[in-house]
């Protein structure tokens, strides 16, 4: 029996990917390692390997396919002894759960191959695909006492609405009822979820009528498209198609304004200390043959090592929310969020409490270069604890930013300017830089907020303590 090549889900967040270009042809042979095709996901273009040996015995999505979902089936491999010829592909588009067989069902790992590319056997489960029926999209519901495969904020959703989450069918990755699953099963008179006073006799009420529309990202908006168009003349404006950058950043950022709790602190940091020992460092670094220096370090740079320290210094903050419990880490993972055309990258500086202002400085650079030419691997830009979004170099004094999920807290950084302030009874003048920290109250209280942001401005306005 032939077998299943499946779209991979290459993040934990994946739904839809595209199908960009096939390396190999209906009849090549396949082995181990092969790469077999590009798939494009709204942040980059990566290739997927086989790990499984035989023949490419059937094209089953075409290349240039968008939103292609996870876990349908694209392709079909022959296994040892069958005729590639004999193969044929199930109709309408099958998934995995449809098609003639399934290969054994292999264990999420995320680990890469050799050259850092994610295998289609090794990705195509996310971290918590063991909790879904089977690993195809439309999964059967749960069944009477099982907690249903969800994500939070259908879960919130379903819970606002009173609607039973047992009785939807998820079309989420692996079967998870997602956001727009409730929002369908709304429209459709859902069951409702039993009340204290009901009992198993009586009869679902019917839903509340379906919201007005549904934005790209499956979050629900005020008004539709031809609402909003109709508020402006025709010749007035060009519409611009979103990618799936921009569909993802509206999505994940909309979720994270519902979900998480956003409260915020704002410090301001004399900035003149670290000005000096920044040109100190500077002046002392190392040169190449060249004649260019080993580094040449950034205020953003010390800003990423204080939030790293930070963290280490409040580990009561160096936490995540993990919907039943907190994830609280040894050491600090730091995102620094980097412009590019029609989006931003996040890619996250891993144990940034430990790493010299140098190599943070080094590392930055790399990720920046790759961010923008859009080939920053997953495990490069996901997870972390906080980030960093600095627009001081725009000249913006204060903003507040959106936390990026699943991290519970965001710096927002601000431009030095020379300010006048009170020294010793007289008027002074020193630079200074105002940052507001946005905290998920889930994870942090405003006194535990309070405390790492004052540990971070201690470590800003004395920056020889990030040296030793």
């Amino acid at each position: 029996m032939p077998i299943n090549v499946l779209m991979p889900a290459l993040s934990p967040t994946m739904e839809k990917g595209n199908l960009a270009k096939w390396l190999k042809k209906e009849g090549d042979p396949i082995k181990s390692g092969d790469v077999l095709a590009e798939i494009e996901t709204d942040k980059a273009t990566m290739e997927v390997e086989a790990v499984d040996e035989g023949v490419l015995a059937k094209i089953i999505v075409p290349e240039g396919t968008a939103d292609v979902p996870v876990n349908d089936l694209i392709a079909l491999i022959a296994g040892e002894g069958e005729d590639p010829g004999s193969v044929q592909a199930p109709g309408g588009g099958a998934k995995a759960s449809e098609a003639p067989k399934t290969a054994e069902a292999p264990k999420a790992d995320a680990k890469t191959s050799s050259e850092g590319q994610m295998s289609y056997a090794r990705v195509n489960e996310a971290p918590d695909a063991a909790k879904a029926v089977n690993p195809a999209a439309g999964a059967a519901p749960a069944h009477a006492g099982e907690r249903p495969f969800s994500s939070p904020l259908a879960r919130r959703l379903a819970k606002m609405e009173g609607i039973d989450l047992g009785a939807i069918q998820g079309s989420g990755p692996h079967g998870r009822i997602i956001a727009r699953d409730v929002q369908a099963a709304k429209a459709g008179g859902a069951l409702k979820a039993p009340t204290p006073q009901a009992t198993a006799a009586e009869a679902p009420k019917a839903a509340a009528p379906a919201p007005k529309a549904a934005s790209a990202g499956g979050m629900p908006t005020g008004l539709t498209t031809d609402q909003v168009k109709g508020f402006y003349a025709k010749d007035a404006y060009e519409e611009v198609t979103l990618d799936g950058m921009r569909k993802t950043i509206a999505k994940r950022l909309t979720e994270a304004m519902l979900v998480a709790p956003h409260f915020y602190l704002t410090v301001d940091c004399e900035l003149d200390a670290l000005m000096k020992l920044r040109e100190t460092l500077n002046g002392s670094a190392g040169k190449d043959k060249d004649g260019k220096p080993a580094f040449k370090l950034s205020v953003n740079d010390f800003v990423i090592k204080a939030m790293g320290l930070a963290l280490t210094r409040v580990p009561a903050a160096n936490a995540v929310w993990a919907e039943d419990r907190i994830l609280r880490f040894k050491h600090a993972e730091v995102g620094v969020a980097v412009a590019i055309d029609g989006g931003l990258f996040t890619p996250v500086i891993r144990r940034a409490d430990e790493k010299t202002l140098s190599t943070i400085s080094n590392e930055m650079k790399d990720f920046a270069a790759r961010a923008r030419a859009k080939k920053l691997k997953p495990e490069e830009y996901q997870g972390g604890v906080t980030s960093v979004s600095n627009l001081g170099m725009f000249g913006i004094k204060h903003f507040t930013a959106v936390i990026n999920p699943p991290q519970s807290s965001i710096l927002a950084v601000g431009a030095g300017e020379k300010r006048v302030v009170v020294k010793d009874g007289a008027p002074a003048v020193v630079q200074v830089m105002t940052c507001t920290l946005s905290c998920d109250h889930r994870v942090l209280d405003g006194a535990l907020g309070a405390e790492l942001v004052s540990a971070f401005k201690g470590l800003i306005e004395n920056p020889m303590g990030m040296l030793v």
